[in-house]
């Protein structure tokens, strides 16, 4: 189940891709088969050592194309163990709303992306998520949880905050809202309360199936209760020095001391790989 639509945020062959906070790799593995050398990086080492082994059997499966790479690696979002300008994109999903220093992960991302390079940004979306935190506490209030809620336009200001240029919004999961508010109103632990079982085979028959009916309410569903709030946007191009005047210095000046040629910007490729068949009906954080 992916929440980043890659046909809003295109990705070419050799495209280097950063998936920060990667979880179960569902973007990662999307990604990979995209031919991307992607790198998925989590805090969670369970999630981690989970990810490189279906990366591995996709190798093994030959489902991604010849020149495409993967590696599944534990680190801090808040200190990023890549060099400036190290990325073509940065996918971060379901992710900030963790995070206390929500600027300070923008902040790194935008470090490591190059410029003219894309990210992706998803969270919950506002009404949903309050619906989900007035039935339940358990569902916020827990080590790691979410620590709060976004609305649309304070992320775009973090976003642009951030030194990046959005580019296009939408919404995602309308059919899965109602999945988590009734794990919010039966007990977020409660998976054999009957509503919820219902439901979740539901959630999983529409991901393995994709009839068109529930494509089609989906859709519909989207701008008005979408679970996911989803943000692209890109990393400006740095403005090119002026050119050095020289038309007051004396001609021997000028060709004693000539301008020195701009140096080019180094541009790092970026790879980040697909979603897993494993993907489970719950998946929105």
């Amino acid at each position: 189940m992916l929440t980043v639509d890659f046909s809003r945020f295109p990705l070419a062959p050799g495209d280097r891709v950063l998936d920060l906070g990667c979880g179960a790799g569902r973007h990662a593995f999307e990604c990979y088969r995209r031919g991307a050398q992607v790198v998925a990086l989590d805090q969670n080492g369970e999630e981690i050592r989970e990810v490189a082994k279906w990366f591995a059997a996709m190798e093994e499966a030959g489902e991604a194309p010849a020149g495409a790479s993967a590696t599944a690696m534990e680190g801090d979002a808040l200190n990023l163990p890549f060099p400036d300008d190290s990325f073509d994109v940065v996918i971060i999903s379901e992710v900030m709303e963790h995070i206390p220093d929500d600027k300070g992960v923008l902040a790194e991302m935008v470090r490591v992306l190059r410029p003219g390079g894309r990210i992706a940004v998803t969270v919950p979306r506002y009404g949903p998520e309050k619906v989900c935190w007035a039935l339940s506490d358990a569902y916020h209030e827990v080590e790691g949880g979410h620590i709060r809620i976004y609305r649309g336009d304070e992320l775009l200001d973090k976003v642009r905050e951030a030194g990046l240029e959005p580019y296009g919004t939408h919404h995602a999961h309308g059919l899965h809202s109602p999945y988590w508010w009734l794990k919010c109103a039966f007990g977020v632990d409660n998976d054999k309360a009957l509503p919820v079982q219902a439901y979740h085979k539901l959630l999983v028959w529409d991901i393995m199936k994709k009839p068109l009916a529930t494509r089609l309410a989906e859709r519909a569903l989207n701008p008005v209760i979408g679970k996911s709030f989803v943000v692209y946007a890109t990393k400006p191009h740095l403005p090119a020095a002026p050119a050095a005047d020289v038309a007051d210095e004396p001609a021997e000046a000028a060709e004693a001391a000539p301008v020195p040629a701009a140096k080019s910007a180094g541009s790092a490729k970026t790879a980040k790989s697909a979603k897993s068949a494993k993907s489970s009906a719950g998946a929105a954080k």
